[in-house]
């Protein structure tokens, strides 16, 4: 089970992003989700594509793990290895990756190295509400605070004083 944070605990403004980057906010946390991901399961096999140090490597190894989004289970049937598989909170976390890598070939890269594929076409992945089915625009959200003494300017009693 992924390990959850109070929001009202971290500083700044209580936000799920704020918490989920306590989480997986280094650039060396999300390359090994998305080597996994890819079925690259054993340690060997994660620092050679993600190029982490692996002293670095062991250690996110084992906050993800921590954190429920990892998990260690020998790596087949008869295998004499461990490896490290996703959990649904890391299959989840997929979807980031995706967006992640949508983003980037649009705006990181001179020239997109990987391509997703859906069944026989390239994968577009766009945002659906599941509450009504509609793709969502950004121009249809609207973000309201409901962590009580906070607002959309910050702190409401920081803001109605002016400071």
């Amino acid at each position: 089970m992924a390990v959850r944070r109070d929001p009202t605990k971290l500083a700044g403004r209580p936000c799920a992003v704020a918490s989920s980057l306590e989480l997986v906010g280094d650039r060396w946390s999300l390359l090994i989700v998305r080597e996994v991901t890819f079925g690259n399961h054993r340690f060997s096999q994660i620092a050679r594509n993600t190029g982490a140090p692996r002293d670095r490597l062991a250690a996110r190894l084992r906050s993800l793990v921590d954190a429920g989004i990892l998990e260690r289970r020998l790596a087949g049937e008869g295998a004499r290895y461990e490896g490290y598989f996703v959990t649904d909170a890391g299959e989840d976390l997929g979807q980031v990756i995706r967006a992640l890598l949508v983003w980037g070939d649009k705006w990181a890269v001179t020239t997109p190295p990987l391509r997703l594929r859906h069944r026989d076409h390239d994968m577009v992945p766009r945002p659906h509400c599941a509450t009504c089915g509609e793709e969502v625009d950004n121009a249809d959200l609207t973000e309201e605070m409901i962590v009580p003494g906070w607002d959309m300017q910050g702190r409401a009693a920081t803001t109605a004083q002016g400071t």
